[in-house]
């Protein structure tokens, strides 16, 4: 995304790396389809949360103050969409979400382009508990994020990065009990430890228990790994849940529901 990039100057590349790294993915699950078939991969379009928030002024002396605004993110996130799909994205996934109204920003981007090129994807949203809180960085709980943004119909509403598993907990549960959508859960290999042989304190035995209680208490459909798993962590994920039925997506009376944000 463009702000993100600007960074280093490179907001001109957004399209081609979105475009590129989406065709890369798509060569890659082909050859592993081609070895098993029956395990068909997709490729989820990713659109990252940018390193710039909407809702938060960055000057503690101005409150007012947004150095990005609604449209711009629109536009940034219309151009990556536009370049995954081209790539060859079965599905757009909008993580890390620490901001609501960027992800607002992102569902409309999307949901403009899926006009435009008259078809329609299947969407992820996954959001990012900050601290032990229990909310985002703008301020919401699990249960109010779903409701500010179930209105784009996601296949799928979770949590990723920040907390390891087992701080995760909690908030996978409250996301699980409200939400009529698939729950998902990638989170990061515990928190982060500079002297930890890899950065971050959960061995992949650890990540992968922590995910199969969660299946198996019946909080989740699709689990994975963020910031500090490796391939052992995703393989120990997989071998741990794949027994484990996927939690019944429950149909819940659609009424009034608060944002948080009253």
């Amino acid at each position: 995304n463009a702000p993100s990039m600007a960074d280093y100057r490179m907001e001109d590349l957004v399209a081609e790396l979105n475009r590129t790294a989406a065709r890369v993915a798509r060569e890659v699950a082909h050859e592993f389809e081609m070895r098993d078939s029956s395990r068909p991969p997709y490729v989820a379009g990713v659109l990252g949360p940018t390193n710039k928030t909407a809702s938060i002024s960055p000057d503690v002396n101005d409150p007012g103050f947004r150095n990005v605004s609604f449209d711009e993110l629109v536009a940034t996130y219309a151009v990556a969409t536009r370049a995954l799909i081209e790539g060859g994205a079965d599905l757009i996934l909008l993580e890390t979400i620490f901001d609501t109204l960027n992800a607002k920003a992102a569902i409309f981007a999307v949901e403009t382009v899926f006009d435009e090129i008259g078809q329609r994807l299947p969407v992820m949203i996954s959001g990012t508990i900050t601290d032990q809180s229990g909310r985002t960085l703008t301020g919401q709980t699990p249960e109010a994020f779903w409701n500010s943004v179930r209105h784009a119909r996601p296949l799928s509403i979770g949590l990723n990065c920040a907390l390891g598993a087992q701080l995760m907990r909690p908030y996978i549960e409250e996301l699980s009990q409200v939400c009529d959508a698939s729950v998902s859960a990638y989170p990061n290999a515990g928190l982060p430890n500079p002297l930890a042989p890899t950065g971050y304190d959960e061995l992949p035995a650890d990540t992968a228990g922590f995910l199969k209680e969660f299946a198996s208490a019946g909080f989740v459909n699709i689990v994975g790994g963020c910031c500090g798993t490796t391939p052992a962590h995703i393989q120990a994920i997989v071998d741990a849940v794949a027994a484990v039925p996927r939690r019944t997506v429950p149909v819940i009376e659609r009424q009034l529901r608060l944002s948080g944000l009253e």
